[in-house]
């Protein structure tokens, strides 16, 4: 009775190694197996082929129309606003009046002013009679000491021809002569003095006349003040702001409207810092008013960051669709330059410009996508360089795939 019970333990031993060893290699398959990739519903991906051509590289950013001319109206003076004489959207010219400001203290010191210029030249009046007086009284001594003096030479000259002839003495002789050598130094003196007199007038006259100018200036510059309250556009165009209202005090400085002009209108492009830094004045750009496509240039660079954007003005040079205005909102596309020759696909939800991004290939069969190291190069709006890692024709994902970074393969259905 032994024999049977061993040898049934001995099955028993060799189905349990048997058993171990079946577990163990079925472990050591499994653990040889790839594991299974995951599924992406193909519909929810974007994907682009790879090309080979000329890439265009462009910058695109929303912004405004805003007027090229914008004429800001300031309060030369304070005053109180009587009258508005014109609303916002009115079409206005140089000499269009918007309001009417009151202030009497600009009324008084304009009087004072002219009351100062008329006493000026009261007083340049009567300088000027006095020393004409003075001068017209000069020549009359100048003309009487010559005829004295005409008078005593020709008394010499016939004393000469008598004492000749020894009918005069030498004594009389003598007081002759000296008379009129007396008489002809005092017409030297006499004429001296008109000269004197003459340059004295000048230069009085000449300083009371720059008192008279200096005062008339006062008076222009008072007048400009007064006509200032009554407040012009200076330019034509179409009032855009206009914000006081009747009665409210204004001091001097203050804004009062705001005057530009529809027709010469420009572009304010908001583009992104990471994206303006090969932006250079001249380039040319395309304004999408959403009315119709105007061609531009580029006019200015804003060399501040505000909000991680730069302003980019942009000079319109196509006609103006209808319906553009100041402040209509716009989106802006920037030509930077053309890469000839190269490969370039669609850009990536993810990836920088020259960096290196692990991007999934389709593979031969359709249905499934292995990922690949590709280095990328210059960037556009829509497309970016390829370095390397891709050849033309290749099918890559291009949206997001940042969930399925632990795998390297991905199928499709």
């Amino acid at each position: 009775m032994d024999i049977p019970r061993q040898t049934v333990r001995k099955r028993r031993w060799i189905y349990a190694v048997l058993a171990i060893v079946a577990v163990a290699g079925t472990a050591i398959a499994l653990s040889a197996l790839e594991p299974a990739s995951p599924t992406v519903e193909r519909a929810a991906v974007w994907m682009d082929t790879v090309s080979r051509g000329d890439m265009i590289r462009q910058v695109r950013g929303p912004g405004t129309l805003v007027p090229e001319q914008i004429r800001y109206i300031s309060a030369q003076t304070a005053g109180r606003v009587e009258r508005v004489l014109a609303q916002p959207g009115t079409t206005v010219e140089p000499g269009t009046v918007l309001l009417e400001l009151s202030n009497p203290d600009v009324h008084l010191q304009m009087m004072e002013a002219q009351r100062q210029l008329s006493a000026a030249e009261s007083e340049l009046a009567n300088l000027r009679a006095t020393l004409e007086n003075q001068r017209l009284n000069q020549e009359g001594s100048v003309s009487t000491v010559n005829s004295q003096y005409r008078e005593a030479k020709r008394q010499y000259d016939a004393n000469v021809e008598l004492a000749a002839k020894g009918l005069i003495s030498r004594l009389e002789m003598r007081r002759v002569q000296d008379q009129a050598e007396e008489l002809a130094a005092r017409l030297e003196i006499e004429k001296k003095r008109l000269d004197f007199i003459s340059q004295s007038m000048k230069a009085q006259l000449s300083a009371q006349q720059s008192q008279v100018q200096r005062l008339r200036g006062l008076v222009d510059f008072q007048q400009r003040y007064l006509e200032s309250l009554h407040v012009r556009a200076g330019t034509s165009g179409v009032l855009r702001e206009l914000p006081l209202q009747e009665g409210q005090w204004v001091n001097p400085g203050s804004n009062l409207a705001v005057v530009v002009q529809p027709g010469r209108l420009k572009a304010e492009l908001r583009i992104p810092e990471t994206q303006a830094k090969d932006l250079v004045v001249g380039l040319r750009a395309s304004i999408d008013t959403r009315n119709g496509i105007i061609p531009g240039r580029v006019m200015r660079i804003d060399p501040a960051v505000q909000n991680g954007t730069v302003t980019v003005d942009v000079a319109l040079e196509g006609q103006l669709p209808r319906g553009a205005r100041p402040d209509l909102s716009v989106d802006g596309t920037i030509e930077i330059e053309r890469l000839k020759n190269v490969l370039y696909v669609g850009r990536p939800a993810y990836g920088q410009p020259e960096s290196t991004v692990g991007l999934f290939r389709m593979g031969p069969d359709g249905e499934s996508a292995s990922r690949v190291n590709v280095r990328l190069g210059r960037s556009s709006v829509n497309t970016i360089e390829i370095v390397s890692g891709l050849r033309e024709g290749d099918v890559v994902i291009l949206s997001d795939m940042s969930q399925w970074d632990s795998a390297d393969r991905v199928r499709l259905k």
